[in-house]
């Protein structure tokens, strides 16, 4: 039988937005609402959270996830990836005599995340055979029209070959959303990586996510919050 385990890496630094990983988000630390998307899913044998921070470390567990250790200095670092969060983790768990099949990082600012969601996107991994599935959006314009400033402050194209080119003609492109990563954890201790070959996509609207970074993404979320789940 799989046995799989939820991460969600939360340190305790943030510059943009001073204690981000538990600032309130409609009267609840956001830390809260991937823990619960996670727990709710019943996807997961383990879902932890792994932070080199006191008070995230009590609310988490007071919440219902794991902190069995806390996060390295090494990896609490502003260099650190999240692969090497990932990593750590998992490489604790193994001298401690437990492994997994499969894994789920899930950012600790996700309050758009739902248990369904989760649920319907580890069904689609797990039928799929894939290496690994990450949740994307397409592109809202066609990035192969990209324009770039120089330094002399004119405009040109980024790839001039598509500058007379039909937007309706060109390729859809997407991107990460920033809200989870399924992924077999024998590739990813082998690569490393959150995108191995063989990943497949979780295609999703730009409704249902947010990437909070600075204030106006968190004002942004609020607003989708609201609008998804019919609050005035």
């Amino acid at each position: 039988m799989n046995k799989a385990i939820a991460i969600i890496p939360a340190r305790g630094g943030s510059k943009r937005i001073p204690r981000k990983n538990i600032k309130k988000f409609f009267d609840q630390p956001i830390i809260k609402y991937a823990i619960d998307a996670a727990l709710k899913s019943n996807l997961f044998d383990t879902v932890m959270v792994s932070t080199d921070d006191g008070e995230i470390a009590q609310l988490s567990k007071q919440y219902g996830a794991d902190v069995p250790f806390m996060r390295s200095e090494e990896t609490s670092s502003d260099f650190a990836t999240t692969s090497d969060v990932l990593y750590e983790v998992l490489e604790q768990y193994k001298s401690n005599g437990i492994e997994f099949d499969s894994l789920c990082c899930i950012y600790p600012c996700v309050p758009l995340l739902k248990s369904d969601l989760l649920k319907k996107a580890y069904n689609t991994f797990d039928e799929s055979d894939a290496a690994a599935l990450i949740p994307v959006i397409r592109f809202s314009y066609p990035i192969q029209r990209a324009l770039r400033v120089t330094g002399e402050g004119v405009l040109e194209y980024t790839y001039a070959e598509y500058a007379r080119t039909r937007s309706q003609d060109l390729e859809s492109m997407y991107h990460d959303v920033g809200m989870f990563y399924l992924i077999k954890t024998n590739i990813f201790l082998r690569e490393k990586i959150l995108v191995p070959r063989g990943t497949v996509a979780y295609v999703m609207d730009e409704l249902e996510v947010q990437d909070i970074d600075d204030p106006k993404d968190w004002e942004m979320a609020e607003l989708k919050y609201k609008l998804i789940n019919g609050l005035t």
